[in-house]
C-alpha cells in the first residue's frame, strides 16, 4: 500500500520582491522569520539583481525561504509572480527594505478570523531612515468595513508592505496592474476596497524605510501614476451614479489636495536640493489650488512655503539645521539615559528617592 504524504499548506504566504537589495534584505527577511506566527512560507522574487542580494539570502538558513530568480521586470511583475507561486490562504507583500514588528502577521490574521466578512487587514506605519532610525509617524486611521470612499480621498494604508489579504480576493482581481510605474499598491487597495471589507489593527506594525534611492523618491513618476490611479478609480467608482456633480467635484478636489500635500512633504525630505525644492513649490501650489479648506490650513501652507524658500536659496542651511537638531536630540537622550542609570545605581546602594522618567 502506498501511503499518502500530502504536505499541509501554509496559512500565510509572504512575498518579497527584491532588486539590488543587498544592504537591507537580510534585516527584512529576519523580520519575517521573527514573526510570532510561524505557519507561513516566505517567497523571495529576485528581480534580476546585479549585486550580492542572492548571496546574502543564501547565508540565511531557513526552510521557510523559497527564492525564485527572473530577469528584471519591475515590482508589479515580481508581486504577481510571487502571487502565482503562493499557496497560503492569505498573502502579505513586503518590500525588500521595509520591516515588520514581530506580531504583525498574527494580529492581522486574528482580525480577519474574527471578522469573516473582511478580506483585508491593515495596520499603522512608522517611517525609518537608511540606518533604521525613526523619522516620523504615519497616518493613524482606524476605519473598518467599506473603506472605499475614504481610501479614494487618502491612501491611509500608505505602502505596499502593509496589509494581509485573502489570496482568492487578489486572484479574483487579477493581481497588480503591471502598466503602472508607481502607486500600484494604492490601485490594488482601491480595487480590493470596491469589492471587499477591510479591518484595522490599530497598532504600528510596519516600518517603512525612506531612502534617496527608493522607488517612491521619483516624485514626477509618482505624480503621474497617482493621477492615473485616481482617474481610473473615479470612472469606476461604485457609488458614482448616486453622487451629485457638486459632491463628486468636492471629493475629487480632496483626493488631489491630499495627493499634492503628500508629494510636497515627500519633496521636502532629506537630502535637500534645489531640484526637489522647485518640485515642492509646484506641488504646494497645486495643493493650495485644490484644497477646499485652504484658508483654514493657511498656517500649514506658510510653514511649507518658508521651508521651500530655504531649500531653494540655501539647501545646505536646512541640512545643517536638521543635523544640529538631531545631534542635540541624541545628546539629550544620552544625558538622560546616563542620569537614569546613575539614579538607579544610587537607589540600589540605599540612597533615598525613586526616580520615574517619562517622555
Amino acid at each position: 500500500m502506498i501511503k499518502s504524504t500530502s504536505r499541509k499548506l501554509p496559512k500565510i504566504s509572504v512575498i518579497i520582491p527584491a532588486y539590488n537589495s543587498e544592504k537591507t534584505i537580510k534585516h527584512t527577511i529576519k523580520s519575517v522569520l521573527n514573526q510570532t506566527f510561524s505557519d507561513l512560507e516566505l517567497i523571495v522574487i529576485n528581480d534580476g539583481s546585479q549585486d550580492s542580494t542572492i548571496e546574502v539570502i543564501a547565508e540565511i538558513q531557513d526552510s521557510l525561504i523559497k527564492v525564485f530568480s527572473y530577469p528584471n521586470a519591475g515590482g508589479n511583475v515580481s508581486r504577481n509572480r510571487g502571487l502565482h507561486l503562493a499557496v497560503g490562504e492569505f498573502v502579505s507583500f513586503l518590500d525588500a527594505d521595509d520591516l515588520w514588528t514581530p506580531d504583525k502577521l498574527q494580529s492581522q490574521l486574528k482580525a480577519l478570523q474574527e471578522n469573516v466578512t473582511a478580506k483585508v487587514a491593515y495596520s499603522w506605519t512608522d517611517y525609518i531612515d537608511e540606518n533604521g532610525e525613526f523619522i516620523l509617524s504615519g497616518k493613524r486611521v482606524n476605519l473598518n468595513g467599506n473603506v472605499y470612499e475614504s481610501l479614494l480621498i487618502n491612501n491611509f494604508l500608505e505602502n505596499g508592505s502593509n496589509p494581509l489579504i485573502c489570496r482568492k480576493a487578489l486572484i479574483k482581481l487579477g493581481g497588480f496592474d503591471e502598466s503602472l510605474s508607481a502607486a500600484q499598491d494604492w490601485d490594488m487597495w482601491l480595487r480590493l476596497a470596491s469589492k471587499f471589507d477591510f479591518i484595522c489593527v490599530p497598532s504600528v506594525q510596519i516600518l517603512y524605510r525612506i531612502s534617496a534611492n527608493s522607488v517612491s523618491s521619483n516624485l514626477v513618476r509618482q505624480e503621474k501614476s497617482c493621477l492615473q490611479v485616481l482617474e481610473k478609480a473615479y470612472k469606476e467608482r461604485p457609488s458614482l451614479g448616486d453622487a451629485t456633480r457638486t459632491t463628486l467635484k468636492h471629493s475629487w478636489n480632496m483626493s488631489l489636495a491630499n495627493l499634492y500635500k503628500y508629494l510636497t512633504c515627500k519633496a521636502l525630505q532629506k537630502p535637500f536640493n534645489r531640484k526637489k525644492g522647485l518640485a515642492a513649490a509646484i506641488f504646494l501650489w497645486k495643493y493650495f489650488l485644490y484644497d477646499p479648506s485652504r484658508l483654514q490650513n493657511i498656517n500649514f501652507t506658510l510653514k511649507l512655503s518658508l521651508k521651500i524658500v530655504i531649500v531653494l536659496i540655501v539647501p545646505t542651511l536646512l541640512d545643517s539645521i536638521t543635523n544640529q537638531r538631531e545631534v542635540r536630540r541624541q545628546k539629550a537622550e544620552t544625558l538622560l539615559n546616563d542620569w537614569v542609570v546613575e539614579k538607579r545605581s544610587e537607589d540600589k546602594n540605599g540612597y533615598p528617592g525613586a526616580v520615574t522618567v517619562s517622555s
